[in-house]
């Protein structure tokens, strides 16, 4: 039956599509990103600077701490994803600094020299002036991909050797994913849409209240896309479309008029192939659908400050 993991500033939620409250985990932690690896084991990021993994039996053990990885001194792990650049039973993971590490099966920790050496590394920026970070990762059937926020989209098709720029690095890409031959990238003027693999790039706002998208899923046959008027969310909402997403209309039944924080980057989450979405606020709530995101039921509030959502089959 699927269900919904929500990360938060104190701990680990369970709920099934129900609404109905699992077991709790990894108390008193921040929760900052999770991933499944291979459908079998669940990795998260906590508080910060160490990697936890769960195994089959449900016991979370922490198997890396930064603190003790040469040369990670003072980065924090911000993202990470199972892809085809990490050996089976490893994970891929992005820090601040715009780096990407490389857990392996045996937990050993390397950085990703392609990854480093990746062309308009020294054009990477943020808005308020600190280095850039590497924030969402994705992959495809062929390709992985990296958003570095700012440096935009990079593309990787041999395994994470070497690195690509697709995107404008100006773009200001929030979140990447891919889905149904396609990879999507929300970011500040709207959704940046590629089908070809990250060659060309088209982009749409189009039934947008506001362009500034902090997130984006795929939902079985549709897109779910966050919007706001900018940095600091007010009247943020929720939007759906088809996999052109060439046209969005605003998700409604059984949500509020508008939520004054950001959908967050990693706070949308969906299955591929289904139609269970989920979603978490800054203030706490936890929303989701069981049709694709035609509507919508309150799962949970008073979470505190959600970090991160994960659906899972």
């Amino acid at each position: 039956m699927p269900f919904i993991l929500v990360g938060t500033a104190d701990g680990l939620h369970s709920f099934d599509a129900s609404g109905a409250a699992g077991a709790r985990a990894l108390e008193g932690h921040e929760v900052r990103a999770l991933a499944p690896e291979s459908w079998t084991r669940l990795w998260a990021i906590v508080d910060g600077r160490s990697i936890w993994r769960r195994d089959e039996g449900g016991v979370w053990s922490r198997v890396v701490a930064l603190s003790d990885v040469a040369g990670c001194d003072g980065l924090e792990a911000l993202c990470l994803a199972d892809t085809r650049a990490n050996e089976m039973g490893g994970m891929l993971v992005g820090t601040s600094g715009a780096r990407l590490l490389r857990v392996g099966a045996d937990l050993s920790v390397l950085p990703l020299a392609g990854f480093d050496g990746a062309p308009g590394r020294d054009e990477w920026y943020t808005p308020w002036g600190a280095p850039a970070d590497t924030r969402t990762i994705s992959e495809d059937g062929s390709s992985v991909y990296v958003n570095v926020h700012v440096g935009g989209v990079l593309r990787s098709r041999d395994d994470g050797a070497t690195w690509q720029p697709t995107i404008d690095l100006h773009a200001d890409v929030h979140r990447v994913v891919t889905g149904h031959g396609r990879v999507y990238a929300a970011g500040a003027t709207g959704l940046s849409v590629s089908d070809d693999g990250g060659d060309t790039w088209r982009l749409s706002a189009a039934g947008l209240h506001a362009a500034y998208c902090r997130s984006v899923a795929v939902c079985g046959p549709g897109v779910l896309l966050s919007a706001s008027q900018g940095p600091g969310g007010r009247h943020a909402a929720l939007y759906r479309s088809d996999l052109d997403a060439t046209q969005f209309e605003r998700c409604r039944e059984g949500l509020p008029e508008w939520f004054e924080g950001n959908l967050d980057s990693l706070c949308l989450d969906a299955l591929p192939g289904g139609e269970l979405a989920a979603f978490g606020t800054e203030g706490g709530e936890v929303y989701a659908s069981r049709d694709g995101g035609a509507s919508w039921s309150g799962v949970a509030s008073g979470l505190g400050s959600i970090r991160c959502v994960l659906v899972l089959p």
